[in-house]
């Protein structure tokens, strides 16, 4: 790369960084979290807006496709979400530890295969057709449709809940924890409708799934129970140098690794940067967490300076918000799929022995649809499985729902001060990571 492709770079950099912190601070001020302003940020910068100022305005900014500019700045969101996971891995306590089994049960029993099963039966006798892509006739279109109704957001809700400083709490353990299984099979859904309309000579279906859910079973399970124990014993190695004198440097070559394996296995690498941070401070027990509070801080200070605003910044950047915008069907989906959600997911918390207060605040959290949702639609949207105007309504309705439940849970927060009778303290805003250690209340820049 030389010193002119370079230049294009820095200046992406600038502007998206500072429009991205301007709008975030604007956005906490307004009560809502810091992303919701980033996206927008995104969003302005996009074709979309930027480019009715100037043709190909946006393209000149964040660089045509395979340019090097797009290529680093690709980059760079990648890395700011897997810091982003990395540290919510860190942060998560008792995630799938045997008091979340019950609750866990039945939020993925009633509270995500009922609503998938009752859009895949909508989806099959509604009059859906104009909402349907050139190859989404038949199964295809109403497993995609059911799997955004039914996901979770993994790094939008890692970040509420880290803008909180609630991201220790059983409430963040437990709403992760059933995310993680169900973006299992949100994937595992993915490969089922794409693999329906593939061509012709292509891995089979079944062989395929089965792989893909084996392998990713697999790793999640090594990583959420040997692997912390595997790493409790490196860590205490006097041969060691890195955990003794650079525990910064052996926390993000631990990250890297752990993602590269995903990779490797072809696993979600989100996955891996998340079960990275969590086997890093030991696992359920978090044994570790104290031995690398300062690593951790550093990199969180680091991360949600530069990384991680980036990166929601890139995702707003890259929303397709022009043609085939539909109200009628953004309100169908985004109003029915979350009342079926939210109306599921507080039947189960209500089974597992919760109060109503803190089964809306799992309903409404469980509903945030984020990043998943916006990767679901656009696959299946360049897959040929949905029509733009649908697709419109899969990403409207993950910022929809994500904005609600920040704003929701920090509501909740300041009026009882508990989550699942749990107390939580210091949480009274959503601005930068408050359980970040070693940050002082005159570095927490935003203060809603």
């Amino acid at each position: 790369m030389t010193e002119a492709q370079v230049g294009p770079i820095l200046i992406a950099l600038v502007v998206l960084l500072g429009v991205g912190h301007a709008l975030g601070f604007a956005a906490a001020r307004l009560g809502q979290p810091r992303f919701v302003g980033e996206i927008v940020a995104g969003v302005l910068v996009g074709p979309h807006v930027l480019d009715r100022v100037g043709s190909g305005a946006s393209a000149a900014l964040l660089g045509e496709q395979g340019s090097p500019t797009a290529l680093v700045l690709g980059f760079v969101s990648w890395l700011g979400l897997l810091l982003l996971m990395f540290v919510s891995g860190s942060e998560v306590r008792r995630v799938l530890a045997r008091e979340q089994r019950r609750p866990t049960a039945w939020i993925l029993g009633l509270g995500t295969a009922v609503p998938f099963a009752l859009v895949v039966a909508a989806g099959a006798v509604l009059p859906l057709d104009p909402l349907r892509g050139p190859r989404g006739q038949g199964a295809s279109f109403v497993i995609v449709l059911a799997a955004a109704a039914a996901v979770t957001s993994i790094p939008v809700i890692s970040r509420i809940f880290l803008e909180l400083g609630i991201g220790h709490t059983r409430f963040a353990s437990l709403v992760l924890g059933v995310a993680m299984v169900e973006d299992v099979a949100l994937f595992a859904a993915l490969a089922v409708a794409t693999s329906l309309v593939a061509d012709p000579g292509t891995t089979p279906v079944a062989s395929e799934v089965a792989t893909r859910i084996a392998v990713t079973v697999g790793f999640l399970g090594l990583g959420l129970v040997v692997a912390p124990e595997v790493l409790r014993r490196v860590q205490t190695l006097r041969m060691n140098v890195l955990v003794r004198r650079q525990r910064v440097a052996y926390a993000l070559l631990l990250m890297l690794a752990y993602t590269a394996l995903a990779a490797a296995l072809d696993v979600n690498v989100v996955f891996g940067a998340f079960l990275a941070g969590f086997g890093m401070v030991g696992g359920l027990g978090g044994a570790e967490r104290e031995r690398f509070a300062g690593a951790l801080d550093a990199i969180g200070r680091v991360g949600f300076a530069t990384f991680i605003p980036l990166y929601f910044v890139l995702v707003g950047a890259r929303l397709e918000l022009g043609g085939g915008f539909s109200w009628s069907a953004l309100v169908l989906f985004l109003v029915g799929s979350s009342l079926v959600r939210i109306g599921a997911v507080w039947l189960s918390g209500r089974a597992s022995g919760f109060a109503p207060a803190d089964a809306t605040d799992l309903a409404i959290a469980m509903n945030a649809r984020g990043g998943p949702g916006i990767v679901l639609a656009t696959i299946a949207y360049e897959a040929g499985i949905i029509a733009p105007s649908l697709f419109t309504a899969f990403v409207a309705t993950a910022a929809v729902t994500s904005q609600l439940a920040g704003w929701w849970l920090g509501r909740a927060i300041r009026r009882r001060g508990e989550l699942l009778g749990e107390p939580v303290q210091g949480a009274h805003g959503v601005g930068l990571v408050r359980s970040m250690p070693g940050m002082s209340s005159s570095e927490e820049p935003t203060r809603p």
